[in-house]
Formats: C-alpha cells, structure tokens, sequence
C-alpha cells in the first residue's frame, strides 16, 4: 500500500493541478501567470502533445467609433510550449480583411514569454517592431509576429484587438484544433440591428452554452447641420443578444484514414450575416438565397463577370477546333481536349481568377479557375449551354447547403448540358480523361453560377470504383514459382500510375510493386497499357518468379501482394463518419496446377460474409478440381460513407478480410 500510496500521489497532484487550471481558464489576466502553471503536464489521453493551450478566451462585440458601429474581436490566449516540436504555436498570424475603401485594424497587440527560473517566473515581452506584414492581397493581408525565448516548457501569451467595418466579418471561432486545450471560451454580443445564422459543428460537449439579454448605449455625432455647423450627439440603446459558449478539457483532433478533412468535425462555432434591421426601416436580407448569391457573384470581375464581357479574341481558335465536329458532344470535347493539353495549372486551390481570360489564353497558364473559366468561355463561344461550378474540395471541408456562403468555395469546374447527358469537366490536370473529375471534387453538392445557383451532386456515394486482378501461377523450378499478374485497376489509381510513369522511368514504378511482395521475387515482361487512352483505367502487366522454397512444405498465399495485410480501420472506436473516396468493387482471381511432386495438404475454406444487409459483401470462394486449385475474392462496398455508429460493424468486416486472406493453401511432397 505504501507503494501505491507514493505512486498516485504525484499523478492526483498533478491531474488536481490541471483540473483546477482548467475550471479557473476564465479568470485569466494577462501577465499573472503562476509558477504552478508550469507544472502542468500533457494529459494521458495527449501524451503525444507537443504544446498546450491552458486557455483561449475570445469574443466579438459591436462598439461606436463616433460615425458608425464597427465590430470588434479580442482574443487573448495562453499556451505552454512542451517540446520542440511545439515551438510553431510562438509564431502568429493573424488575418487582416480590407477593400478599396477601408480595411480592419490591429490594435492594442501584448506578447510576452514566461520562463521558470531558479524558481521565479522570468517574462520576456516582444517589441512592437517584431510585427511583420507576412502575405498580401488586395483583400487580405497577414500580420505575423514570433514570440522571443521560447523554449522547452516556456509559456507563452499574447492578447490583440481587430477592429472591423465589416459586418460580415463577424469572426469563426475554434474551440479544438492541433493541440488540447485545457479551456476554450467564445462570447458574442449581438445588436438587434443585425441577424446573423450561426452554424456550429463538433462532437465535445459544451461546459458552457448560454443565451442572455441586454441592452446597451451607442452614441454618434449626427453630422446633418453640414461640414462647418455643429454636430449632435445621438444616442440609442439597442436590445443585445450575448451568447457564450465554453468547453473544457478539449482533446486535439487529429487526422484519421479515410476522412475527408477533420475540419469538417472539429468543434466551430461561425456566423453568416443574413439581414440587417435598421430603425424604421423594413428588415433587408443578405444575401439570404442560393440565387441572389450566385448573381452577385456573376457580377464580379475576377469570376462571372468575364463571360459577359468581349470574348472575341476566342472565336478562331473556338472555329478551328469544331470545324470538323459532328455533334456538340465533339464540340465539348474538342474545345476540352485542347484546353487541358495545352494550359499548364499554377495552383489547385482557387476560387477567384488571378488573370484576365485573354491572358490566361496567350500565356497559357492560370489558375484552376482562371483555367476552368477560359473552358466555359470557350464552349459558350461555340454556342453551347456551359456554366461554370462552383465546388469545395474533399481537404477544404463541405458547404453548408442551408445557407449561401461563397467562402467555402475553393474550386471551379465547368458544367455542360448537352440536353440528354451533362458533361462535369475540369481542364486543370493534363492527364484527366473527358467528362471524368479527380476524386477530391466528389465533396456533396456543386453549384452552378448562373441565375438558377443548380445544385450538381458531386457525392463519393455515386462513384463507383472497381478493380479487377487475375494471377496465375505456373511450374515450380530452383524453388521459385513462375507466374502471371494482370490488373486493370480503378480509374482514380490509373490516373496516379499515369501521372508517376510521366513523371519518372517506369522501372521505378515495377520496384515499388517488387517491394509489396514479401518473399524474393524477379519481374520480367513488364508493361502498363493503355496508358493513353485517358477515360479508361491503364493495365498492368508483368511475368513473375517468386521464390517459395522446395522443402518438404511449401506455404502460398494465393493473394499474394494483393491481401489486404491489416485492417485500415485500428481504433477501437471512433466519433467521425468513414468517408471513403468512392464506391469500391475489389475483384481477384488466381489459378494455378498442383505442381509435380506435390499434393494439397490444407486448402482454405470458402466464405461469403454479407454487410449490414446488402451494403456490401466479402466472398472468397476456393475449390480444387483435380489438379488445378481456382479462387474468387471479392469485397465489396456498395456505399462509400458510414456513420459513427457503423464504425465498429465495418471494422469487424475487414477484421474477418484480413484474416481470411492470410489464409495460406498448404503442400507438401509425396511421398
């Protein structure tokens, strides 16, 4: 007992320490840090964490600044730097929206480094002039600033104020992000001169949620008597709207195979601005539809504005190209075809265009919007019924479909309707079959830029990705086996074969395929095929010797390197959706003749195991007929995304996949 007794005591100290630290996160003032704040050890849920936020308060309010209301944010937080690998959380980069008129402003910026010396808190403050103007454009501009003497268990601090004219810049807040958080607190305080939709996400619960009432006093000069007379002071005192939301003892969030991006998941609180109510005046909304959206976006120059402008410079190349077309099918793809190969994509991850059309078109380069927009420009040009689509990614998170919200937008494609067939084209990836699109575009709905804002479902759920394999296994001579692969694999592992092989000697490729065997083995006649016809999926081909030994007992897994080694799915549990890129149809099949000498001694039993109903399947049929052993392996999904509640039947599926196909066919000599 005395053993356990000095064990736990350090551990409950030190968990007491943590806990009281995080019911206290609320309370903190700048520049009190404790020397019991370094004490403070990464939790045995993070133990990996390599910096900890021990709290973050945030919160937005609307002020006067004399003319107008204007929207203020402050944020002050407190991080503990635990290793190295931690010393990212000392640099800072803090958004700076602006237009041509006005722009937000940085104010009342504090910084300092907390270090434990000889058992004194030693506070090294940064100087103003390390605040730097990191990016630019002409809508945003990045403040960045690094905090001095930061080292191994240095706690940091910084706290800053943005002032804003925009209204629609009501700030997101994250209360969960790369590393835990021991107290995340938001507040937001709300004039009824505004309607904002709040929109949060996440999984951890909320020590705090609340919804409080108030009223507060704004006064404004009334500057109506004219430059040179006197100005009135008005006052008004508008109903506020405060809510706060806090959570405690937040675990990071972390990356997880077959997700789309855990941004979608992590604990968010954000706002759209959705009408305003000005005194006496009928409510006005913002942008409140799809449509009204999608036509204010048309009129912008850097996106729908250029359709509606002089294209003439389009029109001989557009001639030349369909001349010879006898459908608008031919048209489409014509157009596509000499877009795709001849534009060369400077960045995957834009929804505004960089250039104008003209010069995305002499120089040959742009954007996947500036690329995507000279497409539809193009086959409007040769009188067909294009729009451009508007689209986020797989990694950009999805669009909240029950509001308009063009900042969730990341990607353009071009939309055609042919009447009975709509084409989905992306010129941006030289190596892209017509009408196919890379699978990070299958995010949910797109939608069309045009006065109808035409939701186009993009989901993984309508793809369907299927492979298809065939191994045959000939003499055994020296203890190698000779034998046949061919696999036509699925369209999205085409395109990856496609773009490494034009990228580097095809040997490199065949060494990678070496390595996924387990025993020696030597690849001879190798060859992909149809590495040009890009609509289709390529094959691959190659002759085999494997070595397996010429003892008493030879071993073969007739899956060879195609049997799924582990389960992708290793967590006991888990809170977020499996979300696979698409439908997946996994096909094998092997044959071979008992070699001469040998006979079967143990052959692998047949299994067929249905999921959840008829959501997939997993069969693997083996048989021997006389000599010649032949088998079927298939696993199937007929759809690609799972709830929460679905994780654990789905890991258990591939449980019973991985140990089925390790299953090995046994010989042995005769005697």
């Amino acid at each position: 007992m005395r053993y356990t007794f000095v064990t736990l005591a350090p551990i409950v100290s030190c968990l007491f320490a943590l806990s009281s630290f995080a019911q206290d996160g609320s309370k903190m003032k700048f520049g009190k840090v404790s020397k019991e704040e370094f004490a403070i050890k990464r939790s045995e849920k993070d133990t990996g964490a390599h910096a900890i936020i021990l709290s973050e308060i945030g919160s937005s309010i609307f002020e006067s600044d004399g003319n107008d209301l204007r929207l203020v944010y402050k944020v002050h937080r407190r991080i503990k730097v635990v290793d190295p690998n931690g010393y990212d959380v000392a640099t800072v980069l803090v958004p700076i929206y602006k237009s041509e008129s006005s722009e937000e402003k940085l104010l009342n910026l504090k910084a300092a480094a907390y270090n434990l010396e000889n058992g004194e808190v030693v506070e090294t403050k940064m100087e103003s002039k390390n605040v730097f103007n990191d990016k630019q454009d002409k809508s945003l501009l990045i403040k960045k600033f690094t905090l001095p003497a930061v080292k191994e268990g240095t706690i940091i601090e910084y706290t800053y104020s943005i002032a804003s004219p925009f209204y629609r810049h009501l700030r997101a807040w994250n209360f969960q992000g790369q590393y835990p958080r021991l107290w995340s607190e938001y507040s937001v305080a709300i004039p009824e001169y505004f309607d904002y939709m709040l929109i949060p996400q996440g999984y951890e619960p909320y020590v705090v949620k609340t919804k409080t009432y108030s009223r507060s006093t704004f006064t404004f000069r009334n500057e109506s008597h004219g430059a040179t007379g006197p100005s009135n002071l008005v006052t008004v005192t508008p109903s506020i709207t405060t809510y706060k939301w806090a959570l405690k003892d937040v675990p990071p969030i972390n990356e997880e195979s077959y997700i789309t991006t855990t941004d979608n998941y992590v604990n968010r609180v954000e706002f759209q601005l959705s009408a305003y109510n000005w005194p006496g005046e009928p409510r006005k909304p913002v942008q409140s539809t799809w449509e009204e959206l999608m036509k204010d976006l048309m009129k912008q120059e850097e996106l729908g504005k250029v359709l509606t402008t002089y294209n003439g410079f389009l029109s001989d190349k557009v001639d030349e190209l369909v001349k010879d077309a006898k459908t608008d099918k031919e048209k489409v793809q014509k157009i596509y075809t000499w877009v795709r190969d001849n534009f060369i994509c400077t960045d995957h991850n834009a929804l505004w265009m960089e250039k104008s059309l003209k010069t995305v078109f002499n120089s040959k380069n742009g954007n996947v919007s500036d690329i995507n927009m000279l497409l539809v420009a193009m086959l409007k040009k040769a009188n067909l019924f294009a729009t451009p689509l508007l689209l986020s990614t797989r990694s950009n998170g999805y669009v909240y479909q029950f509001y308009p919200l063009y900042t969730h937008f990341n990607y353009v494609i071009a939309g055609v309707n042919l009447g009975e067939e709509y084409l989905k084209l992306d010129a941006s990836r030289p190596l892209l079959g017509f009408g196919k699109l890379p699978a990070e575009c299958y995010n949910g709905a797109a939608r069309s830029l045009d006065d109808f804002a035409t939701p186009v479902i993009l989901g993984a759920d309508s793809l369907k990705e299927q492979r298809f394999t065939s191994v045959v296994l000939g003499k055994i001579e020296n203890g190698m086996v000779s034998g046949s692969f061919m696999q036509r694999p699925t369209y999205f592992d085409s395109y990856k074969i496609r773009t490494a092989v034009k990228d580097e000697d095809p040997e490199e490729f065949f060494k990678r395929i070496t390595k996924s065997y387990t025993g020696e083995i030597e690849l001879e006649n190798k060859a992909i095929e149809d590495l040009k016809e890009l609509e289709s999926p390529v094959m691959v081909k190659y002759d085999f010797k494997l070595q397996v030994g010429d003892g008493e007992v030879l071993y073969i897994n007739p899956l060879l390197s195609e049997a799924y080694r582990s389960n992708p799915f290793k967590a006991m549990e888990r809170k977020f959706p499996v979300e696979m890129n698409s439908v997946s149809d996994e096909v094998y099949s092997f044959n071979m003749d008992v070699p001469e000498g040998y006979v079967v001694d143990e052959l692998p039993k047949s299994a067929v195991a249905n999921y959840n109903g008829d959501e997939g399947q997993f069969q693997y049929l083996i048989q021997q007929v006389e000599n010649h052993i032949q088998l079927r392996c298939r696993v199937r999904l007929n759809k690609a995304n799972f709830e929460p509640e679905e994780y654990v039947t789905l890991r258990d599926f591939y449980d019973l996949v991985v140990k089925k196909e390790a299953e090995q066919i046994v010989l042995k000599k005769k005697k």
